[in-house]
């Protein structure tokens, strides 16, 4: 009631020089979200895709009730790298104390949009800054509605109605190979991520936009197609989706809150030194069946 009862408060959306993105100004996520802003917010949204809070000095509880504004929220199978206090906050962190990690260390380390190995994958993700590097970290995102519309003619029409399957295990191994920290995965968290089928051109549920909805992170194969033939086109998807003329590139500052549309973007994160500190806390808002 507090939400719907709440002033309408003045802010600004400041569209970036970029394929994506604008930040929001003079706005403070701690404080109660009017329907009217709310809606403001989710328009812009929309348009850009990612949206960039600064200097938010919020805690985990209202960075999940936020977040409930959109929708209900995923829980990441990792669940060891939940905050205690606020388990549907998933710690990415590359610290470690007592010789353990305090959070998903290597997450974001190859392209891809958040769950889309889920039968309904994420409408966006929400990561707020917590502790930053003072060199590199930074996020890219790639806008796969213009990977999509520049794709070439031929190609486009190639890859109308076909299928591919997500799988969360696509990289698990490699990711382990590179970090030992990265935890094996029991039978039942194995069962919780089975593979799905998802359109390779998905259509946004709110603006009928279509995007491509392939990754290196998570798209394995292209049903009905010969291995060869699968892997040459993924290739080719893969190589024009993250194009330089597709991508944003995020440098974070203290306290950013980044939320951004899965069913729209790529992410990518570029890595830092691993002796620097990097700490954010994520909420994942689940979406639609993709179409």
């Amino acid at each position: 009631m507090s939400a719907v009862l709440s002033p309408a408060r003045t802010f600004d959306i400041k569209v970036f020089d970029a394929p994506l993105g604008a930040e929001v100004t003079d706005f403070d996520l701690s404080q109660p979200l009017s329907n009217r802003d709310f809606q403001r917010l989710h328009r812009a949204h929309l348009d850009h895709h990612v949206l960039v809070f600064r200097d938010q000095r919020i805690t985990p509880q209202q960075q999940v009730a936020f977040s409930r504004r959109f929708g209900p929220l995923q829980i990441h199978v990792l669940r060891n790298f939940q905050l205690a206090e606020a388990p549907e906050v998933l710690i990415i962190s590359n610290i470690i104390e007592n010789g353990q990690p305090t959070g998903l260390g290597d997450a974001g380390h190859f392209w891809h949009s958040d769950l889309s190995y889920k039968d309904k994958p994420s409408l966006g993700s929400m990561l707020h800054a917590q502790e930053l590097p003072e060199e590199g970290g930074d996020t890219l995102f790639a806008n796969m509605h213009l990977a999509y519309e520049t794709l070439p003619v031929a190609l486009r029409r190639a890859v109308q109605g076909l299928r591919a399957e997500h799988s969360y295990l696509a990289q698990y191994e490699e990711l382990r190979r590179r970090n030992p920290f990265r935890p094996p995965l029991t039978q039942a968290q194995i069962d919780e991520v089975k593979p799905v089928l998802q359109p390779v051109v998905r259509v946004h549920p709110e603006t009928g936009r279509r995007a491509l909805f392939v990754s290196e992170h998570f798209t394995t194969r292209i049903a009905g197609l010969p291995e060869d033939e699968s892997k040459a086109l993924l290739a080719e998807l893969f190589a024009h989706s993250v194009k330089p003329e597709h991508i944003y590139r995020h440098q974070w500052r203290p306290h950013d809150m980044v939320f951004w549309d899965n069913r729209s973007l790529m992410h990518l994160a570029a890595g830092c030194p691993p002796q620097m500190r990097r700490k954010l806390y994520r909420t994942t808002i689940e979406g639609d069946v993709p179409f």
